[in-house]
């Protein structure tokens, strides 16, 4: 079965200034992002991608932009399963507005309870972006062979979620993964089992560097903006 490329679109404006952006039409990347996107194409210059498949949302196209430019020969596809998170009313809020609100604890320690108030569930969320994997595996293994590389731009949660599928790891525990902006995980399918075989990748180490504000006890919801 065919190896997946999950790629989180870049840095994007709602994240620099600690916005919940969800489906909030007009989120663009910012400065950074726009560079990080324009980086995809030279780290990913030595994967034969058989097909792109893009988040609708913005920032997902934008950061697609020049590997699609870059790759003209492939062809895209535009799949809503793997859309942001409907975070319903929670939607465009200042995410430290949220710390405070009741729900955000069990978004933290119990996910598969909780539900956006407007919006839908992460147990949604992540039951058709893995649906929509599993149906992309099996479209790229028919028309490109078992051997094949394919692309999918999304955005944190989404991918968060995904890698959780992946591992058989309950969805409780999804918020212990960590995806940057314009990070690379890959995901080998096999008919047995899939394989983790990167995760969260950005080809540089700054982030892990100690920062002058001491970092958030809890997970970002919606994936963090990443390194300063």
């Amino acid at each position: 079965m065919p190896t997946l490329i999950l790629v989180r679109h870049g840095r994007s404006t709602a994240n620099t200034a600690g916005l919940l952006a969800g489906w909030t039409p007009g989120v663009a990347l910012d400065e950074r992002g726009a560079a990080q996107a324009a980086a995809l194409p030279e780290r990913l210059k030595d994967l034969p991608l058989a097909h792109i498949v893009t988040s609708p949302l913005q920032r997902c196209r934008e950061t697609l932009a020049p590997l699609v430019a870059a790759r003209p020969d492939v062809a895209v596809s535009t799949e809503e399963r793997i859309g942001e998170c409907d975070y319903g009313d929670w939607s465009g809020r200042k995410l430290a507005e949220l710390t405070d609100e009741p729900l955000m604890q069990v978004v933290q320690q119990h996910p598969t309870a909780a539900a956006f108030p407007g919006g839908e569930s992460m147990r949604q969320m992540q039951h058709r972006a893995a649906e929509a994997v599993r149906e992309w595996n099996a479209r790229v293994e028919r028309e490109h062979g078992g051997d094949a590389v394919y692309l999918m731009c999304s955005h944190g949660d989404i991918i968060k979620s995904l890698v959780a599928d992946a591992l058989g790891l309950h969805l409780d525990l999804f918020q212990r993964i960590s995806v940057e902006p314009c990070s690379i995980t890959a995901i080998r399918y096999t008919r047995l089992r899939p394989f983790l075989v990167r995760l969260g990748d950005t080809g540089d180490f700054a982030s892990l560097a100690p920062r002058e504000e001491p970092t958030e006890p809890d997970a970002p919801v919606g994936g963090g903006a990443g390194a300063p």
